[in-house]
């Protein structure tokens, strides 16, 4: 036989109708175990593959579901991905991943063609603020929300505390002693940072430390704005003995700056994990923001809505702490 192999070469080969090729397939459990096995062995000798766009045509529903990230590249989302990936598997269950790269125009381009491609849920990292879109294209779809909300109410969502989280970091470096505390994070357009933001004022007022201007730096979320940023802090007359970094990749940049500046001496505390933080001389202190059991929630909420065992939106806030490795231990030194 050339090209590639039918159902009906299965069916042929296996004895047995096509009808009963596709229960098999399909984990249909209306067919005996000897024939079942039959099927099995054509599948494998002929290398069947089915055809799984003519399936979801048929059925209306795809053999996969739709990931809606910021990005592959960032490590919070790439092993977020990896562990959905992982237990959808697990269940015969595909992922398509597709990414906002922080763009609502372009979210709203990837959720609509996901939708049109069939497949039987998303789950959908947010960004903007105006989804009313959603509703009609997502119809009957089970949806899940992850790392943060959106506007619209009786959406299940898991997110962390990132407010609380931001707060335990900064009271970290209050309690080593610091008092001039910078803040590096993107803008407040994304709910985590603006809640993270409100975290390290929380934690200086409730110290009765005034908020400088000068060390809150908005808008440098990536690594090379952050670079620049921390590289104008250390320039101040006054510069701080501390920096709270409310994201991985603005963490990345801070690390740099102050490594070529030679200022291993300033404390230092990111929201969240990012590769080679604990090699480093000192090892970054993190929020740890673990996004496995993000997406375990997330897989766990999903499931049960595809099988039809969840009714009520639900809305799961899971803990986040500090975890001391150096940097946020470091103490004021006199300068």
């Amino acid at each position: 036989m050339t090209g590639r192999a039918t159902v009906y070469d299965v069916a042929r080969v296996a004895g047995v109708s096509i009808k009963t090729v596709s229960r098999v397939v399909n984990g249909s459990e209306q067919v005996s175990e000897p024939t079942r096995q039959r099927v099995l062995s054509a599948v494998a000798e002929l290398a069947y593959v089915r055809n799984s766009v003519a399936h979801s045509l048929r059925t209306g529903s795809g053999d996969a579901i739709g990931v809606v990230i910021d990005s592959i590249a960032d490590s919070f989302f790439a092993m977020l991905v990896s562990v959905i990936e992982e237990r959808m598997l697990a269940e015969g269950i595909g992922v398509l991943i597709a990414s906002t790269g922080r763009s609502p125009s372009r979210e709203r381009g990837q959720v609509v063609r996901l939708a049109g491609q069939n497949v039987r849920a998303l789950v959908i990292a947010p960004i903007g603020d105006d989804h009313s879109y959603v509703t009609d294209v997502t119809e009957g779809l089970p949806v899940v929300l992850v790392d943060r909300g959106w506007e619209i109410p009786g959406y299940d969502t898991v997110v962390v505390q990132d407010r609380l989280g931001a707060k335990s970091a900064v009271d970290h470096l209050i309690a080593g002693g610091h008092r001039r505390i910078a803040f590096i994070g993107d803008n407040g357009d994304l709910p985590t940072i603006a809640e993270r933001r409100s975290g390290y004022l929380d934690a200086l007022a409730q110290a009765g430390i005034a908020v400088d201007p000068l060390l809150v730096r908005n808008g440098c979320g990536e690594p090379e704005p952050a670079a620049l940023a921390t590289a104008e802090l250390l320039a101040l007359v006054d510069p701080p003995s501390a920096v709270f970094s409310s994201n991985p990749r603005a963490s990345l940049g801070v690390v740099k700056s102050l490594h070529q500046g030679g200022r291993t001496d300033i404390a230092m505390v990111s929201f969240g994990d990012f590769a080679l933080a604990d090699s480093l001389e000192p090892a970054v202190t993190i929020v740890n923001q673990d996004p496995t059991p993000i997406a375990e929630a997330a897989v766990d909420l999903l499931l049960a809505r595809m099988r039809g065992q969840q009714s009520d939106a639900t809305n799961i806030v899971l803990p986040v702490n500090v975890v001391p490795r150096g940097s946020g231990e470091l103490v004021p030194c006199n300068r």
